[in-house]
C-alpha cells in the first residue's frame, strides 16, 4: 500500500460516513432534560467536582452570600503564587524552572543544596539511549512533533526493564528521565523533521549539563547554539508559567483517568500528549500568532482604534481569519478578570519586544488586549468577564525567539510534563478507584431483525 492509498478516503466511506452521522446524532434537547454537564461544566462553567489535588490551585471568584463574584485571577503551586514564584527567581537572577518542577513534586521549595542536586539528577537523565535519534527519531519523521513526542515516549518503554513498575520510586524515576528528555525529544524530532522534509541542514547539538532547561532547548534548538540571557529567562518564565493548572484542565484530567487503570507511566504520558496536541487545548498560541499575522496584513494603521475593533467584530461574525468566529487568546475556562500568567508574562514580553526591535507588535497586542473584550461584550451575551490569556502572549514570544510553529505546543508539553508527573503520583498515592463516570444511553431498544428481513 503506498502513501497516498493509506491517507485515502474513497467514496465507500465518506457514504459510511454519512451514516455514522445520520444514525450518531443526539437531539441536544436530551442533555437539558437529564442535566448531563457537557464537557463536565455546569451551565455557569463552573467545573464538576471529581477529586481532590494539593499540587495546584485556580482562584478566579470569590463566594458572598452564596453568589459568586469574579475576582483577579490567582495561581497557586503548592499553596505558593505563581507571581510570587516568578518573581522570587527574577530577582534574584536564576532559572526558576527546575525549582518549580521540584515544588510540584515534592510539596516544598528546595533550599539551595536540595536545588543544585535536583538539577544535577534531571541533567544525569538528560541522556537518550544509545543511537535512539537514529533509529527512532530519524526513522518516519512526522511533520507534526507532538506526534513524534508521543512515538518517541511510546518507544522509551522497550528501553525500560521496569515499564509496568508502578511503585512510586520506579514512577518517580520514569518521570524524572521524562522530564529531563522531554527538551531533547521535542527539538530532535523538529531536527529531522526540517532536515528530511525541508531540506535545511540536520544539527544534533548535545545538552550541556551545566545549562537549564530552557538554556538547552535554545542550545539544541539554534544551528550555532547562541542565545541572549534575556531570550532564555523569558523562554524559562514561560516554562514555569505552563508547568500546571489545575487537575481539571484535559490533558491532566487524561493523566488521572488513565494513570487510575493502572497502566505504565509511558502510556499514561503520551495519552496527556495527545489531548494537549489537540487544537481546543495546546495549539491555541499557534492560532494567537497566525490570528495576529492576518491582522497585520489587513491594518493600515495599527494604532487605529476604529480599524483594529472593525477587525476584531469582524472575527466574531466570522468574516476575518479563518472564519470561526474566535478572537484567540482571548477568555479562559476558569479566568475572567483576569489570568494571573499573561499578567505576569506582559512584563517580559515588552522587554523582549524592545530588545528585538520589535515594539510596535507589541503595541497591537496591547491595543487588541484591551479592545478585545468591549468588543465581545458587543458582541456576545457572556456569563462571566473576558480577558487575555496566557496563549495570547505567548505566541508572540515564541515568535520573537525564532521558535518554529511546529515546536510552539512541544514547549508546552516540555512544561506540563512537571505538572503531569506530579498528578500521576499524587493519583497513585491516593489509590483512588478507577475513574469511570456514567453515560446514560437515550437509544430505544428494538428486536434484533433476521439478515434476509433486512
Amino acid at each position: 500500500m503506498s502513501h497516498n492509498q493509506f491517507s485515502d478516503i474513497t467514496p465507500d466511506v465518506i457514504a459510511l460516513a454519512e451514516q455514522c452521522v445520520q444514525n450518531g446524532s443526539i437531539n441536544p434537547e436530551l442533555y437539558s432534560k437529564y442535566e448531563v454537564k457537557r464537557g463536565l461544566r455546569d451551565i455557569n462553567g463552573k467545573g464538576v467536582l471529581a477529586g481532590l489535588t494539593e499540587i495546584s490551585e485556580i482562584h478566579s471568584y470569590i463566594i458572598e452570600d452564596s453568589e459568586m463574584i469574579p475576582c483577579e485571577g490567582k495561581l497557586y503551586y503548592r499553596g505558593v503564587d505563581i507571581e510570587d514564584i516568578v518573581g522570587g527567581f527574577i530577582k534574584e537572577k536564576r532559572f526558576g524552572f527546575e525549582e518549580t518542577v521540584y515544588l510540584l513534586l515534592f510539596g516544598k521549595l528546595p533550599n539551595r543544596e536540595e536545588l543544585d542536586h535536583f538539577s544535577g539528577l534531571l541533567a544525569h537523565y538528560r541522556t537518550l539511549p544509545t543511537s535512539f535519534v537514529r533509529d527512532i527519531i530519524m526513522k518516519a519523521p512526522s511533520p507534526d512533533m507532538m506526534n513524534t513526542l508521543a512515538r518517541s515516549v511510546l518507544t522509551l518503554y522497550s528501553y525500560d526493564d521496569k515499564a509496568n513498575d508502578i511503585s512510586i520510586p520506579n514512577v518517580l524515576r520514569q518521570c524524572l528521565q521524562l522530564i529531563a528528555l522531554f527538551p531533547m525529544l521535542s527539538v530532535y524530532g523538529y531536527q529531522a523533521y526540517a532536515h528530511y522534509h525541508d531540506g535545511q541542514s540536520l544539527f544534533i547539538h548535545a545538552p550541556q549539563p551545566g545549562l537549564s532547561t530552557a538554556e538547552n532547548i535554545l542550545h539544541t534548538l539554534r544551528p550555532d547554539s547562541r542565545y541572549t540571557e534575556l531570550e532564555a529567562r523569558i523562554l524559562d518564565v514561560a516554562l514555569v508559567l505552563h508547568a500546571e493548572h489545575g487537575g481539571g484542565n484535559n490533558s491532566t484530567f487524561t493523566t488521572h483517568v488513565v494513570s487510575s487503570s493502572g497502566t505504565d507511566t509511558y502510556s499514561v504520558i503520551a495519552s496527556s500528549l495527545g489531548s494537549l496536541k489537540g487544537p481546543k487545548h495546546g495549539g491555541a498560541n499557534i492560532k494567537v500568532v497566525q490570528m495576529f499575522d492576518d491582522m497585520k496584513e489587513n491594518l493600515t494603521d495599527w494604532t487605529d482604534e476604529e480599524q483594529v475593533t472593525d477587525y476584531l467584530t469582524r472575527l466574531l461574525r466570522k468574516e476575518a481569519f479563518d472564519h470561526a468566529g474566535l478572537i484567540y487568546g482571548m477568555g479562559h475556562a476558569v479566568y475572567s478578570l483576569s489570568d494571573p500568567r499573561a499578567n505576569v508574562f506582559k512584563s517580559f514580553v515588552k522587554s523582549l519586544s524592545e530588545e528585538k526591535g520589535l515594539t510596535k507588535e507589541f503595541q497591537l497586542y496591547s491595543l487588541v488586549e484591551k479592545l478585545a473584550p468591549q468588543v465581545i461584550a458587543q458582541e456576545r451575551r457572556i456569563y462571566k468577564g473576558v480577558s487575555a490569556n496566557v496563549d495570547f502572549y505567548s505566541g508572540f514570544v515564541y515568535s520573537m525567539l525564532n521558535l518554529p510553529h511546529e515546536l510552539y505546543t512541544p514547549i508546552f508539553a516540555i512544561a506540563r510534563i512537571a505538572g503531569w508527573s506530579a498528578h500521576r503520583i499524587e493519583e497513585l498515592i491516593n489509590a483512588g478507584k478507577i475513574i469511570r463516570p456514567a453515560y446514560k444511553n437515550v437509544q430505544k431498544r428494538r428486536p434484533y431483525v433476521p439478515i434476509a428481513e433486512r
